[in-house]
């Protein structure tokens, strides 16, 4: 009976359910805080906010203080008995436990099914279901049946108070009709969240689906990747150990030959030593007569020797290769073996993109206030108008100029340098954008795209929408790539690491021209 009195006590008179963030008002009364805050709600528009409790009237809607102590009270309570809501209620006039088959809210009293027989039947008895909330069910002021509900102050009384009381000539439902309209408008309310779930629950599986898209995506990415990189090792080795096997040949078939003409020279040296012991015999020699009847062949040697020796050097050179053979025989085969690698893994891989280093800027185009360098590489802000003859290619007010080649299939890629200050922009653009008014500037239309970098801000701009873009560092060096076919626009930061900064997505459906913006005293260079 203790813990039943206590939870009447922790019970909120509004939803009659155990307090949750318990709030105290000025007048000394407790409510739940979101059951207050609805109570006001409703009462907005009266410009008068009151307490359900005791009637107590505020100009101005009260700030709301939290009791921690009744909710650290109500905290306990609920943890210490978890199955509170479900016990079971007895009769309060048995002496043993005996489970109560109604509760009277006229006699604040549960009765088991004996005593229920002998219970007066008059009607100020109101038997409902067993329950202990007795105190939630009567006016606290006159200690009635709480019968009516007030439209006004968006609370439940009793007969007395609409009638006597601070209630009198509001206007009055049933209980029975209010928790209709109440319920009617919960009704709505949980369409309406019911349909913010299942859309709520839509996207999160959409984005599941993403993720998982892109877990398999990537995971197929990193197999491919790594099967091209064990292909490009295993490619690198084969090449490394038929080179390394050339200069061992090389060297072998250098050594051989050297070795050959080095025992040649052995011999010949011998000879040469045992005709150089019989000269120095002869020139010792005393006698005149042994010198002037020497063989006549000693002199013959000794001309072929003085004769031979140049020839004999040629003919041993060209034996010989020289050490700049192998450069010139391993290089170009390496080189070569390399290029065909690297034609077969991007055919394979679809990485294959094509270099775009010959771009070149149309002078056509550019406006008179845009500078063209002459390797027509690099545009600037002029200072100085230019006086080019007035086409209908050529752009007007804006400083902009495009290539002179387009692209109207396959993947490209270039890169450019620009400027650290002033308005840069590089982008693409269709050859029907309009040359002149505001619907020239580049991105400022459907028919253009462009990365544009002024004053620490980098956007993105398309058909007048721009995407703001944060790069880590400032951005010198744009990588360009351009995937025609799949629609695809990607902006890349050349830095360490490479950084991606941005892609578009969109159909093609005219040739594009790379296409370039300066401002101010800012310049943008094609890289070769």
């Amino acid at each position: 009976m203790a813990s039943a009195g206590l939870r009447e006590e922790l019970t909120c008179p509004i939803c009659l359910s155990t307090y949750t963030q318990p709030v105290m008002l000025r007048c000394g009364h407790n409510f739940c805080q979101g059951c207050i805050g609805s109570v006001w709600d409703s009462q907005g528009g009266s410009g008068l906010y009151t307490c359900p409790e005791c009637r107590k009237r505020f100009r101005e809607r009260p700030a709301l203080q939290r009791n921690l102590k009744l909710c650290n009270i109500a905290e306990r309570f609920l943890s210490t008995q978890p199955e509170q809501e479900e016990a079971v209620i007895f009769c309060t006039y048995c002496d043993s436990s005996v489970p109560a088959a109604k509760t009277c809210l006229h006699c604040d009293a549960s009765l088991c099914d004996i005593h229920l027989e002998r219970h007066s039947k008059s009607e100020e008895h109101v038997l409902t279901v067993p329950t202990t909330s007795l105190k939630t069910r009567k006016c606290p002021v006159h200690k009635k049946l709480l019968e009516c509900y007030c439209t006004e102050d968006a609370a439940c009384i009793c007969v007395s108070c609409w009638v006597f009381g601070e209630h009198r000539g509001h206007q009055v439902e049933s209980l029975n009709e209010a928790s209709e309209k109440k319920k009617e408008k919960l009704r709505h309310v949980l369409e309406k969240l019911t349909s913010v779930r299942e859309e709520t629950e839509k996207r999160a599986q959409s984005l599941q689906e993403r993720r998982r898209e892109a877990q398999e995506k990537a995971a197929g990415e990193t197999a491919r990747v790594t099967a091209l990189i064990r292909d490009i090792r295993e490619r690198l080795e084969v090449l490394e150990k038929r080179v390394l096997s050339e200069i061992t040949r090389w060297e072998e078939q250098v050594s051989l030959r050297v070795s050959d003409l080095i025992q040649q020279l052995e011999i010949k040296k011998d000879e040469l030593s045992r005709k150089m012991l019989h000269i120095e015999e002869l020139c010792n020699t005393t006698d005149p007569l042994t010198v002037l009847q020497g063989r006549e062949s000693d002199n013959a040697d000794l001309c072929d020797a003085e004769e031979g020796g140049n020839e004999d050097r040629e003919r041993e050179g060209n034996k010989v290769p020289a050490v700049g053979d192998l450069y010139e025989v391993l290089i170009p085969l390496t080189l070569q073996r390399l290029a065909d690698i690297a034609t077969d893994l991007k055919a394979k891989s679809g990485f294959y993109v094509q270099g775009d280093s010959g771009i070149l800027l149309d002078v056509n185009t550019a406006a008179n206030n845009v500078s063209v360098s002459g390797d027509l590489k690099t545009a600037s802000c002029s200072v100085r108008k230019q006086l080019r003859p007035d086409t209908p290619e050529r752009f007007v007010f804006y400083y902009q100029v495009l290539s002179s080649r387009s692209f109207s299939s396959g993947q490209h890629y270039w890169e450019v340098e620009i400027s650290d200050s002033g308005r840069r922009g590089v982008g693409i653009s269709y050859p029907s954008i309009v040359r002149k008014g505001c619907q020239s500037c580049i991105g400022n239309n459907k028919k253009s795209w462009c990365f544009y970098t002024w004053d620490n801000n980098h956007a993105v701009i398309h058909d007048t929408i721009s995407t703001q873009i944060y790069p880590e560092s400032p951005v010198q060096r744009l990588g360009i790539y351009l995937d025609y076919e799949a629609g695809r626009l990607s902006f890349y930061q050349l830095c360490d690491p490479i950084r991606h900064l941005h892609t578009i997505t969109a159909t093609f459906t005219e040739p594009v021209h790379a296409a370039f913006a300066v401002c101010g005293n800012g310049w943008v260079r094609i890289r070769s």
